[in-house]
């Protein structure tokens, strides 16, 4: 008996771990700042891949 709570415990607290690992959110851009997809893709102007700066 004292074996089966051990293990629910383990699994209960493994399960508490894993739920809270932080999730990384990639910005489009495929983590590349705006000068340096402004020079991959050949643009005159890093504006359009700025956070906050794409036309409304």
């Amino acid at each position: 008996m004292k074996a089966i709570k051990k293990i629910g415990l383990a699994i209960l607290l493994g399960s508490f771990v894993f739920s809270c690992a932080p999730s990384l959110k990639s910005n489009g851009n495929h983590g590349l700042p705006p000068g340096q997809v402004k020079k991959v893709t050949g643009a005159k102007s890093a504006k359009q891949y700025a956070p906050g700066q794409y036309k409304k």
